[in-house]
């Protein structure tokens, strides 16, 4: 089952170009601190401006500095089908554990075709499948009835969602109809700990990959039934999570990144720099954070 804390690693850039140095440095920096997974080629890493091609070489490095030290996700998911199932192959072969899937964005399946979407993906693809709702970047929603439905059919291959709807009684039937060995992972910071409460197994994160180990200490201590503790660390980061989407993700934690050392400011198109305006926001709630992460 997949657990803990899994920041969702930004992609670094130089030049246009995949900031391997700077990957390296990031790579270290959530082992040093005790990140429970990551996921590679999520939204927070602008996967929809990289190519095939970049996307093969930097699951090969990462794979080949992570293996059998922290399980490697990778986001594989698009709108289009025959797409999908190519790139959770190339992401197979470069031996990623598992799949995030996201819900097909743009297209706006009914429920029908996101069950038939989902289904057919289990007979085409050997990793295990962590479905991504997050409507607010797709335009489509996957009802509980339906990641319900899913789980309980294939329980060996689609075993987690990252849920991101904000809905709390949608993710709670999840957790309480579907089978024990599947995980309802957050997928919104700012409800991380009432996700916890609810039964979620752990988070996937923008904020840890600022603070990575307060992340790693709040989601551990849930799941460990520390909840008073698990709420403190909660509530130290409420300010961060709310300002690391000032603007659009992620172009805020980019920034603080930088900020930090460890990557060189770089977007790409159509992502830009944020205002000075929010640059000194984001500092300014960040450096009132009493972090436990190592800088």
């Amino acid at each position: 089952m997949i657990t803990g804390s899994i920041p969702a690693l930004v992609t670094p850039f130089k030049n246009d170009k995949i900031d391997f140095t700077s990957l390296e440095k990031l790579l270290n920096f959530h082992l040093d601190n005790h990140s429970d997974g990551l996921v590679l080629l999520g939204t927070t890493a602008e996967s929809a401006t990289l190519t095939n091609e970049e996307k093969e070489s930097l699951l090969k490095f990462c794979v080949q500095r992570l293996k059998s030290k922290m399980p490697i996700i990778a986001g594989t998911g698009s709108n289009n089908l025959p797409q999908t199932i190519f790139t959770t192959k190339q992401a197979e072969n470069c031996g990623v554990e598992y799949a995030m899937i996201v819900t097909p964005f743009y297209n706006k399946p009914n429920q029908e075709g996101l069950y038939l979407y989902y289904k057919a993906l289990v007979k085409e693809i050997n990793l295990p499948i962590i479905v991504y709702n997050v409507p607010g970047r797709t335009g489509c929603n996957m009802a509980a009835e339906t990641m319900i439905k899913l789980a309980n059919e294939f329980p060996d291959k689609i075993i987690a969602i990252k849920e991101a709807s904000g809905d709390l009684v949608k993710a709670g039937k999840i957790i309480k109809d579907t089978p024990d060995s599947f995980a309802l992972i957050s997928g919104e910071d700012a409800l991380n700990y009432p996700l916890m409460c609810l039964g979620a197994k752990g988070a996937i994160s923008v904020t840890a990959n600022v603070v990575p180990y307060d992340m790693h200490l709040l989601i551990k201590n849930a799941l460990t039934g520390n909840f008073a503790e698990a709420l403190k660390i909660h509530q130290s980061l409420i300010e961060l999570n709310e300002v690391l989407f000032i603007d659009s993700n992620p172009i805020p934690v980019k920034q603080l990144l930088a900020d930090l050392g460890l990557l060189e400011l770089e977007y790409r198109l159509p992502l830009c720099p944020t205002t000075d305006e929010k640059k000194a926001i984001i500092r300014e709630i960040y450096n009132i954070v009493p972090t436990a992460s190592r800088r």
